[in-house]
């Protein structure tokens, strides 16, 4: 089977660079893993773009990353490429009762709800917040905190209570602010303002959650497009004759409304 062959032969080029090349033969898990966390965010962005090539691409280094990995563990007879796909076959069956079994699950929230039952019931995970990934990123980690309790039925009943609680924390934050007095760059934070910068940012994750809309991802979005208006607008002044950088807010300020408008065209 063609499948079959191409797995088997990415397997042995792991092995083979394992075993001959220098580089790959000083590697361990813990310098492995962020590059693995790199290619994971690069199919994120490629998939978010809409480049089927360049996802084709990026899946294939993520899918060395798990070949590699494993190699790891069968290194230190901890496990191989088998067991760790064996074992995530037997998860997803034993998480899908709907599919699998004669369980009933007619909507995805309602699968969401049974994928946590099923790990506590079956799985042994105890605790609200059973096995949190201390590494996350914290817009990633803050979703998989508010999911939690959501399982448990404790979550807001609709999108204007999330928004009446984002409101009441945006207007806690600008009373601290105001409170606080001149704010000097380069110094420490008031850690009144970071908890209540941190409440806002956990409610807006909330919010995310209720439009289906991954924070992490529309947050990268959103840097990636101040980026290309940035350098629009630069471009923009570079061809009025003039250096972006060295021209006044208000200035810049227009370039910039000049680069949204051309780059929303």
């Amino acid at each position: 089977m063609p499948l079959a062959e191409a797995l088997l032969d990415l397997q042995e080029l792991t092995r083979r660079l394992r075993r001959d090349c220098p580089w790959d033969r000083e590697q361990t898990a813990k310098t492995i893993v962020p590059h693995t966390v790199e290619e994971a965010y690069e199919v994120a962005d490629a998939a978010e773009a809409g480049d089927e090539a360049k996802l084709r691409d990026e899946l294939g280094d993520l899918l060395f990353q798990v070949y590699f990995l494993s190699l790891l563990l069968e290194e230190q007879r901890a496990g191989d490429l088998e067991e760790v796909a064996r074992g995530v076959h037997d998860k997803l069956v034993r998480r899908h009762p709907h599919v699998f079994g004669e369980g009933d699950a007619g909507t995805a929230g309602r699968v969401r709800e049974r994928w946590e039952e099923v790990k506590t019931e079956q799985e042994g995970r105890e605790g609200i917040f059973h096995d949190l990934p201390g590494a996350l990123p914290a817009l990633i980690h803050a979703r998989k905190v508010q999911r939690r309790a959501a399982a448990v039925g404790f979550e807001y009943p609709d999108l204007e209570s999330r928004f009446a609680h984002l409101r009441a924390e945006l207007a806690e934050l600008e009373a601290e602010v105001e409170r606080g007095g001149p704010i000097v760059s380069e110094t420490e934070a008031d850690p009144r303002a970071v908890d209540e910068i941190g409440d806002v940012l956990f409610l807006t994750v909330n919010v995310a959650m209720s439009l289906n809309v991954d924070p992490e991802l529309a947050l990268r979005k959103s840097a990636r497009k101040f980026v290309e208006r940035v350098e629009r607008a630069d471009a923009i002044a570079a061809g009025h004759g003039e250096r972006w950088v060295e021209l006044p807010l208000e200035r810049q300020d227009g370039y910039y409304d000049l680069a949204k408008e051309e780059l929303r065209r």
